[in-house]
């Protein structure tokens, strides 16, 4: 214990500015890894990384085992390399919202783009409303700066006017439309029954409601790989969500989910691109206690 904290002591008398800058910045990189991962599969598989690797080092450390020894010193850099094409959707996925990031703060939006994006807000958000009435399923995505070519090739060309009646006709149960999303880009209604990635994260698995469909997971998903707000209706609860940023907030009437979508658009409220959700999400504890 004695030589422990002598050690100790010897470690504090070396450190100076750079030496703190040092550790800091390793600091806030792990940090900063371990929040990508988070909730997703790569955690799991990081953690039996690192539950092999502590096991390795005891029964190296402990037992004299050259031969096995050998073995872990020559497959290890194979295994270093085979981190990347492990962890490529997240580094992907990582890379994407920092690309994200650096064009949302470079980019300047006109103060008329709330005006010209209000009509369909406001049919959505009427079509949400009788959807959930009536308990009918739907997804609705808004593109905004990332373009949504690839999903958007997966559906049926539309190109219509957004209304409700439309927004209604197409989610009526057992049409041809009805399975998939609609995606709405530059206020005109691009196309319909189109397939969206589901997330691989695990935040609905953690929700009382454990059960919740494909709907869900595809609106997570495509926020998670795109700066898209997707708007979801559930099939079995008539519960209106909006996803954005690999996350999601439940349980909206029709004035929250305007007020929301309005917000993601107004010019001033735009510095950074996860600042709107947060504010929006960091609501009283009374508030959300009493949704739940």
């Amino acid at each position: 214990m004695a030589n422990l904290l002598s050690d100790f002591l010897f470690l504090l008398q070396r450190l100076d500015w750079a030496s703190l800058l040092d550790l800091l910045l390793v600091t806030v990189i792990f940090f900063a890894l371990l929040k990508l991962i988070q909730d997703t599969q790569a955690m799991v598989l990081l953690r039996g990384i690192l539950f092999i690797l502590v096991i390795l080092s005891l029964l190296t450390s402990m037992i004299n085992l050259p031969a096995f020894s050998w073995l872990i010193r020559t497959t290890l850099p194979a295994l270093l390399f085979s981190i990347p094409v492990i962890f490529a959707p997240e580094i992907r996925r990582a890379l994407e919202r920092i690309g994200r990031a650096g064009a949302g703060s470079l980019s300047l939006r006109s103060n008329n783009v709330i005006d010209e994006i209000q009509p369909s807000i406001k049919a959505v958000v009427t079509a949400s409303a009788r959807l959930s009435s009536r308990q009918h399923g739907a997804l609705i995505i808004f593109q905004r700066s990332d373009n949504l070519r690839e999903y958007i090739q997966t559906g049926v060309n539309l190109n219509a006017a957004v209304t409700p009646e439309l927004l209604l006709q197409i989610f009526y149960p057992n049409t041809p439309l009805h399975d998939g999303a609609v995606i709405i880009t530059n206020n005109r209604l691009t196309a319909a029954a189109c397939v969206m990635p589901l997330s691989a994260s695990g935040i609905l698995n953690r929700t009382p409601e454990r059960q919740m469909g494909l709907r869900h997971r595809a609106a997570l998903g495509i926020s998670e790989a795109s700066d898209a707000i997707a708007v979801v209706v559930s099939e079995e609860t008539g519960s209106i969500s909006i996803a954005h940023a690999g996350r999601m907030i439940r349980r909206l009437d029709a004035e929250r989910l305007e007020n929301i979508l309005i917000a993601f658009y107004r010019p001033a409220q735009m510095p950074g691109p996860f600042s709107i959700f947060t504010r929006l999400i960091s609501r009283p504890a009374k508030n959300r206690r009493h949704e739940d």
